[in-house]
């Protein structure tokens, strides 16, 4: 037999309005009705799109490299930044000391470009930018002066569009002990005319030296001529 207060409860239960016991879903459909619902365009307008997902992707790469390379280098996090900044001071004073490297084009190399001069001429021109400090300018009149004193003696038979590599080759046939000091003055010709190259007052003290030098050697002398 029921008793009084079971029979108000349950009426109770019947009466609109009243609280009903909630409604459990599974899990695997709650999940699916999940992402159904969040694949909707509205929630992802303020999505970061491609590049910026990429781009926060690879600064988070930088810093993590930059976390492990400093963990690993002495001092830490200051002493990478001082040996960054001590590359980067070497590399800007290599750059300033050899000018912005530059490819020499072909057929480059040309030594004389305007009327015949003397090699006495070019010497004082040589000079003359030495004093004023333009020494690309004076490497480049000493090496003229060089090649022209070279073809004044025979050693050389005056040529039109001669470079200065044809030239070293050439003159080291009878000046076989300085080959490799012509090698390199054509070279240093070429980097500082054609390479973009800057030459300083070792370059053109090298030139000059060799210039005197050349002009008072003793030739072998080879074939009819000997």
């Amino acid at each position: 037999m029921m008793s009084t207060g079971g029979l108000i409860t349950r009426a109770t239960a019947l009466l609109p309005g009243a609280e009903t016991p909630p409604v459990t879903t599974p899990r695997e459909p709650a999940r699916e009705a999940a992402e159904h619902e969040l694949s909707k365009p509205m929630y992802h307008e303020n999505d970061p799109g491609p590049l910026d997902r990429a781009l926060r992707k690879f600064l988070g790469w930088i810093d993590d490299l930059f976390e492990a390379a400093s963990g690993a280098t002495p001092g830490g996090t200051l002493g990478l930044v001082v040996i960054v900044l001590l590359v980067v001071l070497a590399a800007t004073a290599l750059w300033w000391r050899l000018g912005a490297p530059g490819r020499i084009p072909a057929g480059a190399g040309v030594l004389f470009d305007d009327g015949i001069r003397s090699a006495a001429d070019h010497r004082t021109a040589a000079e003359a930018h030495a004093a004023a400090g333009r020494w690309t300018e004076a490497v480049q009149e000493r090496m003229r002066a060089l090649v022209r004193s070279l073809e004044e003696r025979t050693l050389l038979d005056p040529r039109p569009g001669r470079t200065a590599d044809e030239a070293a080759a050439e003159a080291a046939v009878s000046l076989p002990d300085h080959a490799a000091d012509l090698r390199a003055a054509a070279r240093t010709f070429d980097d500082v005319t054609y390479g973009g190259r800057s030459a300083d007052p070792d370059t053109y003290a090298r030139l000059r030296t060799l210039d005197l030098t050349l002009d008072r050697a003793k030739p072998l002398l080879t074939g009819p001529t000997a």
